[in-house]
């Protein structure tokens, strides 16, 4: 299998007793592990698949709550990096009634923001592997280059990027994302995750059949583009095909992209990532009803790490 490593933030999700704007009741948030490069790391070693996590928590007690929650789950932490110069980010989670959820982040500062390249484990790309990165990577200057660095120093080096766009617009010094960056990122990509609205989102006044085609002739070999509950759109050179996910009742959407994109690369690991991945259809097709399952399942339980699939739960 070919390992997976993901990079960017791993935090705490403060979740929400309270679904909708109930207030007969009091409430109370409860932490769980989170974070969505690591939900993805977590997502793929459940399912089997070696990988890794790459980030910085703080030396704290909700950054060494993250690393052994990683490590409960079978995840190489050997390259996540402690630091005393900024505390673990926070994710305060609201659920609506039908579980999708709203962020409220404490985040700047915080300590996966301080991540440089001088703390890569030496080695890291020798042997081939699937980059996974984020666009939360991208928010403050210095990590963005580092993220942007990492994108290219892997593709170099034979690995294939993945890359979830997975906006989060509070994040950002304007509260809005720097489309123009987060597309940069994109087009550093071979395979790419959007939602529906990040789409929207991104293309601006663009056709969004033209904007798709921009990233394919920038070297984006897959894009799977998301609808929550609706069909799952995946693109190609010469791929344009739809798969329904299963229809389940949501309690929590928090991880569900996560655990869609790490169903994916599960599969791809297992398929290898040859030159010709991207032309496989079938495999295509099979991965992305398989990362629905992953996204269905998880959507169904609350938290991050702990409502991820493993292989007998996706069956």
């Amino acid at each position: 299998m070919t390992p997976v490593i993901a990079f960017g933030e791993a935090l705490v999700d403060m979740l929400s007793s309270r679904l909708g704007a109930a207030t007969d009741a009091q409430e109370t948030f409860t932490p769980y592990a989170g974070g969505a490069p690591a939900n993805v790391a977590v997502a793929c070693a459940r399912l089997g698949v070696p990988s890794q996590f790459l980030g910085m928590v703080g030396d704290d007690t909700f950054g060494h709550f993250l690393v052994r929650e990683l490590k409960s789950h079978g995840v190489d932490i050997s390259g996540v990096v402690f630091t005393q110069e900024a505390r673990t980010a926070l994710a305060f989670v609201s659920r609506d009634d039908v579980g999708e959820r709203t962020f409220d982040f404490y985040r700047p500062p915080a300590a996966d923001l301080l991540y440089r390249l001088e703390h890569l484990p030496h080695g890291v790309f020798e042997n081939p592997a699937i980059l996974h990165l984020c666009s939360n990577s991208l928010t403050d200057p210095e990590i963005a280059d580092v993220t942007l660095a990492m994108a290219t120093m892997a593709k170099r080096a034979g690995c294939l990027v993945s890359v979830d766009a997975n906006l989060r617009h509070n994040l950002w010094p304007d509260g809005e994302a720097d489309a123009s960056l987060v597309t940069q990122l994109l087009d550093g990509a071979e395979l790419l995750k959007l939602s529906q609205e990040e789409l929207d989102y991104l293309r601006a006044d663009h056709p969004a059949e033209s904007w798709l085609s921009e990233r394919l002739v920038a070297g984006v070999k897959v894009i799977l583009i998301t609808d929550g509950p609706n069909d799952v759109v995946i693109k190609g050179v010469g791929i344009d095909q739809r798969i329904a996910p299963p229809k389940v009742e949501a309690v929590d959407t928090t991880a569900g992209g996560d655990a869609f994109i790490g169903g994916l690369l599960a599969e791809l690991s297992a398929h290898g990532i040859d030159e010709n991945w991207q032309n496989d259809a079938d495999f295509l097709h099979r991965a992305v009803d398989t990362a629905c399952r992953c996204g269905a399942h998880t959507v169904t339980r609350p938290g991050a790490y702990a409502a991820l699939p493993t292989r007998a739960d996706i069956g």
